[in-house]
């Protein structure tokens, strides 16, 4: 093994046709090896990679644990001086785990760096965040849904900067980064209580409490498909973002804030009845469209 080597995590979940895209770009000379820790999929995953990649490990974690948890028993099985932890429907373009592995060899103060992530459709995710203070978590959440070009939304997401430079940052995405291994170890990888959603801020939130920083690096860049696996399960997966934010909020405030986490559960309790009413609402508008395609007389 080379003192540079990367391994990585993909955690699966019922994603066999990305998953299998998703690994095929992790081959390449920078990975050294690829576990993919599943989460209890039905549906073919490991039967398919396994005749595609048999050098890839399959590490089963016996029922769906989250995303962190799945991602630190994958992380265990490896060695590596630098990991990436992935989702199944991310796809990596070429050289972008070459420039994160240079960023975190040029830089040792960095513990994290993330890579520029786009849409399926091309577009530039948001990846790279400040941590929201408890005004800007308030009007992202809730009033955001209905204008989401409003100031405290831009200031979290940093919509007031192109996401062309390399920059520190408060946080990054989950979905793909690249995280030195000493540091993963020094805070114990990610918070097993989240099962989903906050993971990665809260990862990012406890390194830069120890020192370190977090940067991102626009010339790596990745696909991410988005949802793939949550999609399956959207309100257990709305649930879960929501009990992740109040996790997330007792952790991180601290002194005379404190006081003010009395708003913050009929304030989430808000946001999702307004979140799972949108999806709802969207799901039949949507079942609404399909079935007058479906009925339409043809020509």
């Amino acid at each position: 093994m080379t003192g540079g080597a990367v391994g990585a995590v993909v955690v699966n979940y019922n994603a066999r046709d990305h998953l299998l895209t998703c690994v095929g770009s992790l081959r390449c000379d920078d990975v050294n090896q690829v576990v993919v820790a599943d989460n209890g999929s039905k549906d073919g995953s490991e039967l398919a990679l396994l005749e595609a990649y048999p050098a890839v490990r399959w590490a089963p974690t016996g029922s769906n644990l989250g995303y962190g948890s799945a991602a630190n028993i994958g992380a265990k099985l490896l060695s590596s001086p630098y990991l990436l932890v992935c989702n199944p429907d991310v796809t990596v373009r070429p050289g972008a785990i070459g420039a994160l592995r240079r960023l975190l060899e040029s830089r040792p103060e960095v513990a994290v760096a993330g890579p520029r992530i786009l849409n399926g459709d091309g577009t530039l995710y948001p990846s790279a965040r400040r941590f929201p203070g408890m005004l800007e978590a308030f009007v992202h959440g809730i009033i955001g849904q209905f204008w989401q070009r409003n100031p405290f939304s831009k200031r979290y997401r940093m919509t007031e900067w192109d996401h062309a430079v390399r920059r520190d940052v408060d946080w990054v995405s989950g979905s793909c980064f690249l995280v030195r291994r000493t540091a993963w170890d020094a805070v114990g990888g990610f918070d097993e209580r989240y099962f989903m959603y906050l993971e990665d801020v809260d990862l990012c939130w406890r390194l830069r409490q120890a020192g370190w920083a977090v940067t991102y690096e626009p010339e790596a860049e990745v696909v991410h498909v988005q949802g793939v696996s949550a999609d399956r399960h959207p309100y257990r997966m709305l649930l879960a973002h929501h009990v992740s934010m109040w996790r997330f909020a007792v952790q991180t405030t601290k002194g005379p804030k404190r006081c003010m986490l009395a708003l913050v559960v009929p304030g989430l309790a808000v946001r999702l009845v307004l979140t799972v009413t949108r999806r709802f609402v969207s799901g039949l508008a949507l079942s609404a469209r399909t079935t007058r395609r479906a009925h339409a007389p043809s020509h």
